[in-house]
């Protein structure tokens, strides 16, 4: 765990993004897209065996198996069907308040003159579910209820295959839960390219939803105007303000170590960083994280991730940190400090906040309804996270009628392009003058 004062942290950042180098891994996913494009199923087979162990026979699930897990989980583990359960409905709540923010409209710029908007829902999006040692079950909601409530017409979901050739059978449960019967057993940059291009089995989706290892985000973002996508998210990274103050009965340095194992235990690739007012809350932290790393079970993982990147920076003004924040735009920002609303207006770049010391990252990933599909990498710079907006087209429309409005706005056209020697844009304009209808 590296622990960096303020004024070292513009010069560390520089080499941090100088070392970020994608080259490699889109050499492999480039030659993936390629063979998927020519060859379609036979390519997705190929690729699951060799990078699944496993080559199912049918790509997709059969009709039945969705709502037969969802049954099975309900029965053998009842606790976690209760617990997706209230999670589906926070995330379905929190996208419908979303969609209400989307209205459309039509308006008299001027007399003569309409100018409209419509939010139309995609046709068909796929979204992507990690497989691996710890299929992500929640991704399936938090892909999933969005694109419902937006009112997409087809939604498919796609994760690699377990040992029966099916995707995790949770995994299955949940897409039932949430509303898709469409399942694909393919996992990886083949899988999104069999999404953006279509296969023999998989048809092909206008956009593409979804976390995902970095095979997954380079396919995501070189397969980005065959279809669209939401981003294309790397690594899962927080960073934790702490003012070093304490609550009574919390001791607020153990509360910032345990949210930063939370982050480190993904994958050695995520990144677990904290901004601390002095040496000694900064020492506490490590020392905290030394005890709750002993016994812990993805403690291997978390060790690797927070010896590669793990970062505490000690900051000397509220001025300095905001400025670190800004830079780094955290995908996960939580503010364990005093008055934490104060901070806000300051802060203008990460993918979710977590404001005050109870408001725990691990809420947002599973329970409390806002999206954990968020942007990685320094993409908070840009765009915010996963969220109904992604599976509805904005539209626009222009009607016009006889009017001063429509007059004045024909001349107007015909006036600029001139100027730019579109001579036949300006005909279009002049042409409709004193046209009766």
């Amino acid at each position: 765990m590296r622990i960096i004062q303020s004024e070292e942290f513009d010069n560390y950042w520089k080499e941090i993004e100088r070392t970020n180098d994608s080259g490699n891994v889109d050499a492999v996913v480039l030659e993936i897209i390629a063979a998927v494009k020519a060859e379609g199923d036979a390519a997705l087979r190929r690729y699951a065996a060799r990078f699944d162990r496993r080559s199912p026979e049918k790509l997709e699930a059969p009709e039945g198996a969705g709502e037969d897990a969802w049954r099975r989980l309900r029965k053998d583990e009842p606790e976690l069907a209760a617990a997706l359960g209230l999670a589906a409905d926070h995330i379905r709540r929190f996208a419908e308040l979303q969609k209400a923010q989307f209205i459309d409209f039509e308006y008299e710029m001027s007399p003569g003159l309409f100018t409209g908007q419509r939010h139309i829902p995609m046709k068909r999006v796929g979204i992507y579910a990690p497989g691996g040692r710890f299929p992500l079950i929640s991704s399936v909601l938090m892909g999933i209820i969005p694109a419902v409530v937006a009112g997409v017409e087809e939604i498919v979901l796609a994760s690699p295959p377990a040992e029966d050739g099916l995707p995790d059978r949770r995994i299955l449960a949940a897409a039932y839960l949430a509303g898709v019967k469409r399942v694909f057993a393919a996992g990886g940059a083949q899988a999104v390219a069999a999404l953006a291009f279509g296969t023999e089995t998989i048809p092909r989706v206008d956009t593409i939803a979804g976390p995902g290892n970095k095979y997954v985000a380079a396919a995501k973002r070189l397969l980005f105007g065959q279809a669209g996508i939401d981003f294309a998210a790397g690594p899962t990274d927080v960073l934790i303000i702490t003012d070093g103050k304490s609550p009574p009965g919390i001791e607020s340095a153990d509360i910032a170590a345990a949210d930063m194992l939370a982050q480190a235990e993904h994958d050695r690739d995520a990144r677990a960083r904290a901004l601390v007012p002095n040496r000694t809350t900064a020492e506490r932290i490590t020392e905290a994280l030394e005890r709750r790393l002993t016994g812990l079970a993805t403690a291997e993982t978390a060790r690797a991730s927070l010896a590669a990147g793990g970062l505490i920076i000690i900051y000397r003004t509220i001025e300095e940190a905001v400025h670190i924040t800004n830079t780094i735009a955290p995908e996960h920002l939580e503010l364990q400090v005093e008055n934490a609303e104060s901070w806000i207006p300051q802060l203008k770049n990460y993918g979710s906040l977590f404001a005050g010391i109870l408001s725990a990252e691990a809420l947002g990933d599973y329970s409390a309804g806002i999206n954990h599909t968020l942007p990685t990498s320094g993409g908070a710079r840009f765009t915010g996270g996963l969220s109904v907006r992604h599976f509805l087209k904005t539209v626009t429309s222009l009607r016009c009628i006889p009017g001063a409005g429509f007059e004045e706005a024909r001349q107007t056209a015909a006036v600029i392009a001139r100027a730019e020697g579109l001579e036949a844009h300006a005909a279009s304009a002049e042409g409709r003058g004193g046209l009766k209808v």
